[in-house]
């Protein structure tokens, strides 16, 4: 077994100024105000009051009178202090201050200390205070502050983002001019990582500004800015071009901004190939990416605070300060490699003659992070952040879990740790379960288990190893597979994320009961990976499309019944009930926040939305098939719908919870990315609906975008299929019919669509109350044409009695003809019916003789025949 310790490199007794150094160290407020070299000589503190104070270490002892320190002058603020290299393979210090000066500055021990080399100033306003400064390539980048114009009331984004370009030769320091990257912008901590630089919100002014919820990541040298926020895995926006007005660059971000309320960011660390970690107010330390991608890498203890934390990376190991914990991670994985009980607070820095070892600065001394073997105290010291073998550390892995599985179920307050339940005894199923891997993966362990004993214990052994041959397998084949996203080339770690995500899909929706967390699960395997997803889920439910429209699966039940399944929450009704004369309201005036999709979307919103975003011409046949896989299982378990046209099931018993129909949801998913740009397939879906109400608001809908000819098409669809639909249909359109003129060249089919039970007085009612407003003519005179004769001219745009004369005939036809109701009475032959004949019925006559007898039953059969 191994351990992670601290050894002490020097108690600052060859630095100059060493006991200064301690003192000043046990100052907490501090640590983040502490910079140390890159070949760790020398040690700044910015200390409020004083400036800066500068600790060295001599390789060679010199007088204290001869040694140069580096001064500033005291009482003026210094923001940072940033390594410079140049071209003497000696690295500058610059110095910057509030005011905006920087100080350039070389170290050089044969001539005694420090030398300043050249002062500037940075910033062009003298009144201009500067917040936060980095370096990234050969530019200066800062955010300062500026006072606020005359008559300006803005008081929040009154700071701006600049940079300058420098070089440095033979030892001299030239600056260009200023130019403004950003302007009115809130307060930004600028930090450089590879060719990129990362501005950060200030925490405090979060709650204050919506646009303080994102932050943004810039490339200089490209010219693009990337607009992240720590609430969503994936970027909001990526700006290309020449805008500098911040408030323009997250102009389109701020309703989704306003919305949500992401994690605060406790800490930061670099990494020199343009990413950068995150250390987030839940406890999650966070990977952003070079593609924008955030990423959870591990999560941290529920007891630790945030306060004081540093963080520095070690090649693939992140080196954790928080607490009174030093925590190694791995950064491929997230697994804790191992950690260190820290006695003093202080700050991790990285050395660069030994960039792969953690250095920890404290009060007490100058330590570095080792690793030994428990078992031999004469072990050599190993470096921490070799990698260990992926057998050793699922070992390790099952040890952590057993801790967490014992500590909630036990009643002590005694935090139990893997040391503890290893050497303990007590717990021998992780024991049991450690020796198993061991065997398997064949670590060397394979001499004998650890449980010692008779026989029988070892065959029980060998039954529980058999019984977890396939659990063996499959950690092992995930083991490859991290393997694999690890080390292999972009082409094999697509391959293996389209496998991946294939078997997640597959799994999750062939489950019996989707719960919250499989739920969210799946939302993130689609917000991740939406193209994958999107594969994943057509060869899920087996999804095939022929190209005419007519889109099949062979799906079983079970994985549309997870698809199908309800959305748990109750949902407003779309549509409002309807009277004969038309809509009380229209959808699209009532259809507004309610639609919005929740950050967890149910299946099949999920699956509607990544069909519109790759194929949204299959969305009308994918909500016919969704309707017909409800309606012809009853299987599912879900409310089916008996009849698409019943009316009871479009009224108030739909928008109670989990009975909100297909459609409803299909259109809730379309409303929410581009209405307008979605129209004609909105018109589609309620077509494919098949519910009255849903068809009668797609009529409305082409009625105001005026396509006539699709209007009439619809009628004669619908109108055959519902007397309901076909009495609605038409008063809608002769209700068209008498405001204007675009309906005439398809009256004959409009005639056509008469419901059987319409009468002339019905219609003349319906006619009259729909014509509009007359216009009277001027009472000088009157005219033959004017616009209260009841034949206007055919010209002017007014329903004629000539255009409603074929409807007219054909309706009074109608109530003409003869009821065929009762056909069969009125054609039946005349009434009553004739009188049947009637016969004599002789009384039985009684024999003595046996002859008589048969007479008389033969008489008796006689009569009965007749």
């Amino acid at each position: 077994m191994s351990l992670f310790v601290l050894e002490r490199l020097t108690d600052f007794g060859d630095y100059s100024g060493g006991e200064q150094l301690s003192e000043t160290l046990k100052l907490q407020s501090c640590l983040s105000r502490v910079r140390s070299s890159p070949d760790g000589r020398h040690i700044h503190v910015c200390e409020p009051e004083v400036g800066l104070v500068t600790f060295d270490k001599y390789e060679r002892a010199q007088p204290v009178h001869q040694q140069k320190n580096l001064c500033v002058t005291r009482g003026q603020a210094v923001v940072d202090v940033l390594y410079l290299n140049s071209d003497s393979q000696k690295y500058v210090v610059l110095v910057v201050y509030e005011s905006g000066k920087a100080e350039f500055w070389r170290f050089q021990e044969c001539q005694g200390g420090w030398s300043l080399l050249q002062t500037w100033e940075l910033c062009n306003s003298p009144r201009a205070r500067l917040l936060s400064v980095c370096v990234c390539s050969d530019l200066i980048i800062w955010c300062e502050e500026r006072p606020p114009s005359e008559g300006s009331t803005t008081t929040k984004l009154r700071y701006c983002v600049c940079r300058r370009e420098f070089g440095i030769h033979e030892g001299a320091v030239t600056l260009g001019g200023v130019k403004v990257t950003l302007h009115n912008n809130p307060r930004f901590t600028v930090i450089s990582s590879g060719e990129c630089v990362h501005l950060l919100p200030e925490a405090a002014a979060k709650p204050q500004l919506s646009i303080s919820r994102c932050f943004l990541t810039w490339y200089p040298h490209q010219d693009f800015f990337r607009i992240s926020t720590t609430g969503r895995n994936v970027p909001l926006k990526k700006v290309w071009g020449k805008e500098s007005d911040f408030q323009k660059l997250v102009l389109d971000c701020l309703g989704y901004l306003s919305a949500i309320n992401p994690p605060d960011i406790r800490g930061y660390a670099s990494l020199p190939c343009g990413e950068l970690l995150l250390l987030l107010s839940t406890g999650w330390v966070c990977h952003l990416q070079k593609d924008g991608t955030l990423r959870q890498v591990h999560k941290l203890p529920e007891h630790c605070t945030l306060e004081h934390s540093s963080l520095a990376v070690f090649e693939d190991t992140l080196a954790l300060a928080v607490c009174d914990l030093l925590l190694l991670i791995d950064l491929n994985c997230g697994r804790e490699l191992g950690r260190v009980l820290l006695l003093k607070q202080g700050a991790l820095f990285t050395n660069q003659s030994a960039c792969r070892t953690p250095h920890f600065l404290s009060e007490t001394g100058l330590y570095v992070v080792a690793q030994r073997d428990a078992d031999s105290r004469d072990s050599k010291t190993k470096s921490p952040v070799e990698h260990l073998h992926p057998g050793a550390l699922l070992v390790e892995a099952v040890f952590e879990e057993a801790c967490k599985y014992y500590q909630q179920r036990s009643l002590s307050s005694t935090q139990l740790t893997v040391e503890a339940l290893k050497r303990g005894g007590r717990f021998q199923a992780p024991i049991s379960l450690a020796s198993i891997l061991r065997l398997y993966l064949n670590l060397g362990s394979t001499a004998e288990p650890v449980l010692n004993g008779s026989s029988g214990i070892n065959d029980r052994h060998d039954k529980l190893q058999c019984s977890l041959e396939a659990e063996l397998k499959a950690l092992v084949s995930l083991e490859e597979v991290k393997r694999t996203l690890v080390r292999g080339g972009e082409t094999e770690v697509e391959a293996v994320c389209e496998t991946l995500v294939e078997k997640e899909v597959m799994r999750l929706l062939s489950v019996s009961e989707m719960d919250k967390d499989n739920l969210q699960y799946l939302n993130s395997i689609f917000s991740g990976f939406p193209c994958q997803a999107w594969r994943a889920a057509q060869r899920a439910l087996q999804l095939h499309y022929n190209g005419e429209g007519v889109l099949s699966t062979r799906a079983s039940a079970d994985v549309w019944k997870t698809v199908l399944s309800p959305t748990g929450t109750s949902a407003p009704s779309l549509f409002t009930p309807l009277t004969n004369g038309g809509p009380k309201h229209s959808y699209h005036d009532a259809k507004c926040s309610h639609l919005t999709l929740p950050s967890v979307m149910p299946v099949f919103e999920l699956l509607c939305c990544s069909v519109l975003h790759f194929q949204p011409t299959w969305l009308p046949q994918f909500l016919e098939l969704a309707q017909q896989q409800q309606q012809g299982s009853a299987s599912l378990g879900l409310s089916l719908v008996s009849s698409s046209w019943s009316m009871s099931g479009t009224r108030g018993d739909e928008a109670t919870e989990n009975k909100v129909p297909l459609y409803k949801r299909t259109l809730r998913v379309l409303n929410s990315h581009d209405p307008d740009q979605h129209r004609d397939l909105e018109v589609e879906v309620m077509m494919t609906s098949g519910r009255p109400v849903a068809i009668l608001e797609a009529l409305r809908i082409l009625i105001r975008r005026q396509q006539w000819e699709r209007v009439i098409q619809m009628a004669q669809r619908f109108c055959k299929q519902s007397p309901f639909l076909n009495k609605d249909i038409f008063t809608s359109l002769l209700c068209e019919v008498t405001q204007h003129r675009d309906l005439d060249p398809y009256l004959d089919l409009l005639w056509t669509l008469c419901p059987e039970d319409m009468t002339v007085t019905t219609l003349l009612n319906l006619i009259l109350k729909d014509l509009p407003t007359p216009v009277t003519a001027p009472p000088t005179s009157f005219s033959a044409s004017s616009s209260t004769t009841p034949f206007p001219d055919p010209q002017s745009g007014r329903l004629t009695v000539g255009l409603l004369k074929p409807l007219l005939r054909k309706v009074l036809q109608r109530e003409m003809k003869p009821s065929q109701h009762y056909v069969d009475i009125l054609q039946s032959p005349s009434f009553p019916p004739p009188t049947p004949p009637r016969y004599p019925v002789h009384p039985p006559v009684r024999a003595t003789s046996p002859e008589s007898d048969d007479q008389q039953d033969s008489t008796q059969n006689s009569n009965f025949s007749l």
